[in-house]
């Protein structure tokens, strides 16, 4: 039993005390008190939020800096500012663990993407040069902390009193990217640690787009994205089947090894040249390690160590190799008995809801993901109540500006402003607040101009405001927002991975090619509606002539592993793919046979009848795309391809139009090429149409006669051998099992015309035929297939222009050229 003594004030005499002992057990003491310690040690020193990653700490530092106003493009202040500032205000705790705490958050070699930029000495690898104190080191705020504090003062997050009531902190911070997986964290509270490594910021974020994307997505799909860590210093890791346990359950260790190389380090002895130390470990530590164990006679073959590390060249640590012995066999010892090689145990603990709980990578991308959407959405809600509060006041002014007159004549005769305020009220049905705006704004301001610009802002605030309106009531509008803004945030921060991924330790690892390497590659569309990449940029080749079902390739378009393409569809949008979601087919020197390849539904959401007519890049410098409608438009498309849409109009349709063709030109010198069903071609160079603007209708591109549409449109290198392809039918049997004659001709029999004229004709009608069923024209030497994608046979080359066709033993249904 333990007693409290207590002693309380009488009230007649202030200076008298009352002494009162309480008897309290001393179990019951003892556990409460180590309660609160223990859940105060878990929620506000030692464990990160999930959200935000941050620590109270990290977090309350970020944000001073922010409310200080120490941006990028503003001067260093001295680290003692910063740390006083955040002591004062918001962590009353010692100066000593702030400024630690801020040194870190500096060192680029602890962070994957340092949030301070620091002046000075702050320290180096493995704490071999203690950081210089905070009197002397200067700070700010780095290029990517201003996206972790971005509309902050949006009412983005919540906010709470600090520890004496006199400020504000936010309970976390929005973060506009992964900030808990890119940076990691470390700590130990009472009864748990984290420990969780740094990861590269555009493989976490290609994840989180795509868990946004398919939310479904397994944990073998978000592994293609973030294969593993990618530690600030580089290095191996060997053994990914611990990286893997720990991105499924939240707990797993790896092994990181040095990068080294062999080298000729002088003219007669052979060195092991370190360049890439693991994670945390200083060159310090690994020659104190090295020395000692040569002075045991424990290490045999070392000449001498050298740090040749300097600001200009980074790390650089030379270990020279007596002559005689083989220097990949002392490497092997090096890692077996120096801090070369380390263990990283991965504790994925984090606070969630207030909560500790051990996540994988999944959870963690949902639950920052559900933060995103939160900060994004009371974004959008505060933004919107700012444009209808100054929409409100507009109107009013606007009401007041039609009979300015009358407003004027009512306000002069008015006793007082109470008064005046009334009748406006009265006479306008105005609301107060539009009332007061009007008597507050100057005359000057009352002019026909300004009546101009405020409609004009009247109309943008209605805009802005059902721009807000459809991204709060759409929850895939908010999710392609989100998803939209960390793409925008990989393309401006994010940097070639740094460590390599080894498949085994030991002598026998093999280095494990990437999945998200961006290696050239090629994306191809079959006939049957299935998309995939090679595994090099290398077209198939055709030795042997074999075929395939869904071998005929449509549209194939250059690309790499990490970047995007476009799919053309038929309702005129352009829709972006992301390469690397896309099966990779093995590699053959054979026909190509796109059996591996996934339906274009898996990456791509059509709507009705609508379907992808062609693949393209989204490079820029192009002559941009050529698109031919069903009603005979073309239109050249100026290449304007935002990154930050997923979702582009290429061009505005007529009600009842649809694109039959698109292609991507190469030069700007093709020949654009029409087919109608009623068998005209028209042919003219891609120079007679005048690029225009994504939201372009296009212009006249062939003369229809009445009751005929296009049914193939394409561009085709004149300077090429190319065929045109050509099958009729009759309209009331239009269908691929009814198929009368078809023709082949050379692309050469078909003179130029001008735009927007008739053309010639191209297959002459036997008796029962009365239409073209197919049509297509494009390089040499085409192939054909049937509907399921078995290969089809086409005619012999019939050189006349306007000549019959002859009958085909298979009905062919796509037609396309050379890969």
């Amino acid at each position: 039993m333990a007693r409290r003594s207590t002693k309380t004030p009488r009230p007649d005499d202030d200076a008298d005390f009352e002494e009162r002992i309480l008897d309290i057990d001393v179990v019951d003491e003892m556990q409460g008190s180590f309660l609160e310690y223990a859940y105060s040690v878990i929620y506000s020193r030692a464990l990160p939020d999930a959200r935000d990653g941050l620590k109270p700490v990290h977090r309350r530092i970020v944000y001073q800096m922010n409310e200080m106003g120490l941006r990028p493009d503003r001067g260093y202040v001295k680290c003692a500012r910063v740390v006083g500032e955040v002591m004062g205000k918001l962590h009353p705790h010692g100066d000593a663990s702030i400024y630690d705490a801020l040194v870190r958050l500096a060192q680029p070699f602890s962070m994957r993407l340092p949030l301070v930029d620091g002046h000075g000495n702050f320290g180096s690898l493995g704490n071999d040069d203690p950081p210089a104190a905070m009197r002397y080191t200067e700070c700010r705020m780095a290029d990517a902390t201003s996206l972790m504090t971005e509309s902050i003062d949006e009412n983005t997050v919540d906010f709470a009193p600090n520890y004496d009531g006199q400020e504000q902190e936010p309970g976390v911070l929005p973060a506009a990217y992964p900030n808990l997986l890119v940076n990691g964290a470390s700590g130990i509270a009472v009864g748990m640690a984290t420990n969780m490594p740094p990861h590269n910021l555009g493989e976490v974020i290609a994840a989180a787009r795509h868990l946004i994307r398919y939310p479904g997505a397994d944990l073998e799909t978000l592994m293609r994205h973030v294969p593993g860590p990618d530690l600030p210093t580089g290095g191996r890791i060997v053994g990914l089947s611990g990286i893997r346990d720990a991105y499924e359950s939240g707990r797993g260790s790896f092994k990181i090894r040095a990068t080294v190389s062999v080298e000729n380090v002088t003219a007669r002895r052979k060195g092991i040249v370190v360049t890439e130390l693991p994670f945390t470990v200083g060159p310090e530590k690994v020659i104190a390690k090295i020395k000692d164990l040569v002075g045991a006679k424990k290490l045999q073959g070392i000449a001498d160590v050298k740090d040749l590390t300097d600001r200009s060249h980074g790390l650089r640590l030379v270990i020279e190799i007596k002559n005689g012995f083989v220097p990949e066999a002392v490497l092997e010892q090096l890692y077996k008995l120096t801090p070369m090689e380390e263990s990283f145990g991965i504790n994925n603990v984090a606070l969630v809801d207030g909560q500790p709980l051990t996540l994988g990578l999944k959870e963690l991308l949902e639950v920052y993901l559900d933060h995103r959407f939160e900060v994004v959405r009371r974004r959008s809600e505060f933004r919107r109540g700012k444009k209808r509060d100054r929409l409100h006041l507009v109107e009013g002014l606007l009401v007041a500006l039609i009979d300015i007159d009358e407003v004027i004549r009512l306000i002069r005769s008015s006793d007082n402003s109470a008064q005046a305020k009334e009748r406006l009220i009265e006479r306008f049905s105005l609301s107060e607040v539009q009332t007061q705006y009007i008597l507050d704004t100057p005359l000057r301001r009352l002019t026909r101009f300004d009546r101009i610009e405020l409609e004009s802002e009247r109309d943008r605030l209605n805009r802005e405001i059902e721009e807000l309106t459809r991204i709060l009531e759409s929850d895939a509008e908010l999710r392609k927002l989100v998803s939209g803004e960390l793409a925008v945030v990989a393309k401006k921060f994010g940097t070639p991975r740094r460590t390599v991924l080894l498949e085994s330790s030991g002598a026998s690892a093999t280095a494990v090619p990437l999945q998200v390497a961006d290696d050239p590659c090629r994306v191809l569309l079959s006939s049957t509606g299935l998309l995939a990449r090679t595994a090099n940029g290398d077209p198939f080749g055709e030795s042997d002539g074999r075929r395939a079902k869904h071998d005929l390739i449509v549209s194939s378009v250059p690309a790499t592993a990490q970047g995007e393409v476009g799919a053309v569809t038929s309702a005129g949008r352009l829709l972006r793919i992301n390469v690397i979601d896309l099966p990779q087919l093995p590699e053959t020197t054979a026909a190509p046979n796109l059996a591996g390849g996934a339906p274009i539904s898996e990456f791509l959401t059509l709507e009705g009848d609508e379907e992808v007519v062609c693949l393209m890049t989204l490079d820029e410098s192009s002559p941009g795309l050529a698109l031919g409608t069903q009603q005979g438009v073309v239109k050249r498309v100026v290449p304007d391809y935002p990154s930050n849409k997923e979702e582009l109009e290429v061009i505005t349709l007529k009600d009842g139009d649809r694109i039959v063709g698109a292609a991507e030109l190469r030069t700007g010198d093709e020949d654009l090429v029409f087919i109608t069903d009623d068998a005209q071609l028209l042919r003219y160079q891609a120079s007679q149409v005048r690029p225009q603007g994504r939201p372009a209708g296009g212009v006249a591109g062939i003369k229809l006669t009445e009751g005929a549409k296009v049914i193939s449109f394409t561009a085709v290198d004149p300077a090429a051998d190319a065929v045109v392809f050509t099958v009729a039918g009759s309209r009331g049997t239009l269908d691929d099992s009814v198929q009368t004659t078809a023709k082949l001709t050379p692309f050469d029999q078909y003179p130029r015309k001008g735009r927007a004229t008739g053309g010639v004709r191209c297959q002459r009608f036997l008796k029962g035929e009365d239409c073209l069923s197919l049509a297509w024209a494009g390089p040499a030497p085409a192939r054909a297939a049937q509907k399921n994608g078995t290969p089809a046979d086409l005619p012999e080359m019939d050189p006349r222009r306007d000549g019959s066709g002859v009958s085909l033993p298979k009905t062919v249904s796509v037609v396309a050229g050379p890969v």
